[in-house]
């Protein structure tokens, strides 16, 4: 497989109502980074194509990233992660760019923890055909790559169920793979966590 054949999709267009009134996403991090950015950079150590889905009024800068963050705006957000995803793949099966593209990782933008080396083992095994799940422990968890025989049904999601129902849908085609890696459960949705995964130190240990 080419390097450019699976394209990241950083899901960060929600309102995080559990993380209280602050703004998850600017959470700060023992190293400085606000949490949107850290996942952002995880996923830039590993895929040379990615998106941050994003709110309409959001602006990069004013979320940690660099202005020049290529993102897709979501204008049904507010009507959950299932809208939004719908509103990313819309984009995404669009774009003359990427028609080599055999499939989208699609991660959380709370979870910076998950290994550099959890990424590529599932962007290798990746392709227009499948949907992987990272598996530790027994229990499946995040990023889910979604090949591109899949993009048009996601493009029709809406509420805040997610891609849970596409892979429901083609259980048959729904690979787990299993990985060492904790961090694939791991995600920030109440301050508190926020203290733990300090505690643990393990943002910004190399993945």
């Amino acid at each position: 497989m080419h390097a450019n054949h699976v394209i990241a999709l950083v899901m960060a267009a929600g309102r995080s109502r559990r993380f209280g009134g602050a703004d998850k996403r600017l959470a700060t991090l023992p190293d400085g980074r606000t949490l949107l950015a850290a996942t952002v950079g995880r996923v830039a150590e590993v895929f040379s194509q990615a998106r941050v889905v994003v709110r309409e009024d959001d602006a990069p800068q004013d979320l940690g990233l660099s202005e020049d963050t290529r993102v897709i705006r979501a204008p049904r957000a507010d009507e959950g992660l299932g809208a939004s995803l719908a509103d990313a793949f819309a984009v995404l099966g669009r774009d003359a760019r990427l028609a080599d593209v055999e499939a989208a990782a699609v991660l959380l933008g709370d979870m910076p923890t998950i290994q550099t080396a959890t990424l590529q083992t599932l962007q290798r095994k990746a392709g227009a055909s499948w949907i992987l799940r990272p598996c530790h422990a027994g229990r499946p968890g995040h990023p889910v790559f979604f090949g591109r025989d899949f993009w048009l049904e996601l493009a029709e999601l809406h509420g805040d169920e997610g891609g849970r129902a596409v892979i429901r849908h083609h259980a048959a085609r729904c690979r787990e793979i299993e990985v060492d890696d904790p961090g694939i459960h791991t995600d920030i949705d109440r301050p508190g966590d926020l203290v733990l995964l300090a505690a643990q130190g393990t943002v910004g240990r190399p993945g």
